[in-house]
């Protein structure tokens, strides 16, 4: 469970505002997704949170960076899905100081050393298929994303 505590400090951490936009840096959500990026961006990485503006909700993530903390775990394993061309399997994952969310957890190999690991939340059923379906309409601009 140690990339889950990584997840977790990378989901807590809040790092300084950057002059790159959200909208060069992170995937494009798919259109009338009524999500906004929030970005943070670190020395080789950059951390995108898809929130709602009403009410703030986070309903999913993506880590851009070329070492993914997730760590795959074949007893957790979910479903399997696509997000923009990539055959992807997704992962039962936790928030351990949120245990009533639901979460899915996957990567998405962008290139040679990058890739984007992607994180549903949602705090019903319904909520969490609606928001994997967000995720695997996103679209990863290579060029925004240092792909090759």
């Amino acid at each position: 469970m140690r990339g889950m505590s990584l997840l977790l400090v990378g989901l807590l951490w809040v790092g300084p505002a950057v002059a790159q936009s959200a909208d060069d840096a992170c995937p494009q959500l798919p259109p009338g997704a009524g999500l906004v990026w929030e970005l943070v961006q670190g020395p080789d990485f950059v951390f995108c949170k898809a929130l709602d503006p009403g009410d703030g909700r986070q309903a999913l993530s993506v880590m851009i960076g070329p070492d993914p903390v997730f760590r795959p775990e074949r007893g957790l394993r979910d479903d399997a899905a696509t997000i923009d061309g990539h055959r992807v399997r997704w992962y039962r994952g936790d928030v351990a100081t949120q245990r009533e969310l639901h979460v899915r957890e996957t990567l998405v190999p962008l290139g040679r050393r990058r890739n984007a690991h992607v994180v549903v939340r949602a705090d019903s059923e319904a909520m969490l298929a609606r928001n994997r379906e967000l995720a695997e309409a996103l679209r990863f601009d290579q060029a925004a994303v240092g792909g090759d």
